[in-house]
């Protein structure tokens, strides 16, 4: 066995020759292979090692020797702690380069047809982009009730100052709810007890509506004396609440939502719009939660798809039914399946706000529902659209697409890495013509995709 070059606590100049993924810096001593958080492509560095693994170590950049081009000082005093943000460090244009080289690596290693991934499509304004925003509410060092983001691989909870992705107006409610529940001595919920109150604050904000939802995720109840009160204090300063949510999750978990809600005011859902489109959206709905960058990637899935008034369009892992309305003009007929039966509430109840009477939307596995409809009912897709979770499609999904061979199939993804995993499993029957990365997350190594399979004639 090779000696490993590097030792823990001990300091190295290097050049860092690559970003991997999460856009780490990749430098490497005698081919041994370092990952830096925080370095970029080009630089030279002072670095001590933190951690050495038998076949790649880790790192932590002391001193930039030489600066890339592409670096910009942080505009966020809590960055280095923060793991809401991971690319502050980069140029916009920089983060950009770097999801397509993400996304073309993927194709590289995985496909046999070695397409070039398309330019990343970005944001002209790439700030408080976020129309969800989470917020862990725990106990800060002199003991008083704190609301903010998690400290990188921890829980312990850094406060809200001025997030550069969340919306301006979600952090402001949240400091307010804060304030209140130390006025009003409300417990807030200790882990390693699994006792307190208030859990999370979650704030949901329609882009174009303005329509506010804002969520209490509870352990304990409170009172109805203090809902009553939030309720007057919220409503009374902001004009554009539309709804108090109650949320109960009294489980030992990392799972933000508990499955019971109850209204504490208004009708326990807003409403926002994608292009021409309203959408209801409820405490448990799945919401793309950049609404510009939403609407870009599925205006950018429908034109790949071709659709025509004879298609029949299947919509797999259909949400809330935002896809599947916004192609339901261009086809004869959509199908939409999610397993979540509050999705397919939404997406059946946002069908009639829009007038759309040509789709159908079925809760269920898709793995099982899937197989339903083309097995048992008979009913063939000619166009497929599927836009699954980060595990991608199931290997059952996988065959039946395979089997029925749709004309037109398009695969919307969160996880480049499954999307070209599955394509490279379609690949006797379709080849990927092209591969569009949207940033749908600025400044976080996320990217989304689109990419567009055709028949492969030449098999």
């Amino acid at each position: 066995m090779n000696q490993i070059p590097v030792k823990k606590n001990e300091k190295y100049i290097v050049d860092i020759i690559d970003n991997g993924f999460g856009g780490e810096g990749i430098a490497k001593v005698d081919g041994f292979t370092i990952f830096i958080p925080n370095a970029l492509k080009g630089e030279k560095c002072e670095v001590l090692i933190v951690k050495v693994l038998s076949s790649q170590a880790y790192g932590k950049v002391i001193k930039i020797i030489e600066a890339s081009e592409d670096r910009v000082e942080p505009d966020c005093a809590t960055y280095q702690r923060c793991g809401g943000c991971d690319l502050r460090h980069m140029t916009y244009d920089a983060t950009l380069n770097l999801k397509r080289n993400t996304v073309q690596s993927l194709i590289n290693k995985e496909l046999q047809n070695k397409i070039e991934a398309e330019k990343t499509i970005g944001m002209e304004n790439p700030y408080n982009y976020r129309n969800k925003a989470q917020f862990p509410v725990g106990i800060d060092k002199e003991g008083n009730p704190t609301v903010g983001v998690f400290a990188q691989r921890s829980h312990t909870i850094i406060p809200i100052q001025n997030c550069k992705i969340q919306t301006e107006i979600s952090q402001e409610i949240a400091r307010c709810i804060i304030e209140f529940i130390r006025e009003n001595k409300i417990s807030v919920y200790d882990e390693e007890k699994q006792s307190g109150a208030i859990r999370h604050i979650v704030i949901k904000v329609g882009k174009y509506t303005n329509q506010i939802m804002c969520i209490l995720v509870i352990n304990e109840e409170i009172g109805k004396a203090n809902e009553n009160k939030l309720v007057e204090m919220l409503c009374t300063k902001y004009k554009d609440v539309k709804t108090i949510v109650k949320n109960i999750n009294n489980k030992n978990t990392n799972v933000i939502l508990g499955k019971q809600n109850v209204n504490l005011y208004g009708d326990g859902y807003i409403e926002d719009k994608l292009g021409e489109y309203t959408f209801k959206i409820s405490p448990m709905s799945f919401y793309q939660v950049n609404p510009i960058q939403a609407e870009v990637l599925y205006n950018t899935a429908i034109e790949a798809a071709n659709l025509s008034k004879e298609d029949i369009l299947f919509d797999l892992y259909c949400g809330i039914g935002t896809i599947g309305i916004f192609a339901s003009k261009f086809v004869k007929y959509v199908y939409g399946i999610e397993i979540v039966e509050q999705a397919i509430e939404d997406a059946k109840e946002n069908a009639k706000i829009n007038k759309v009477k040509n789709a159908e939307f079925i809760c269920g596995d898709v793995e099982f529902a899937f197989d339903e409809l083309i097995n048992k009912k008979k009913i063939i897709p000619t166009a497929i659209i599927v836009d699954p979770p980060r595990k991608g499609l199931d290997a059952k999904t996988i065959q039946n697409i395979l089997k029925i061979k749709p004309e037109k199939l398009v695969y919307i993804s969160c996880n480049p890495a499954t999307m070209v995993r599955d394509i490279s499993k379609m690949e006797e029957v379709y080849v990927a013509e092209k591969i569009q990365p949207v940033d749908m997350f600025p400044y976080t190594s996320s990217v989304e995709c689109v990419a567009v399979l055709q028949i492969n004639i030449k098999k």
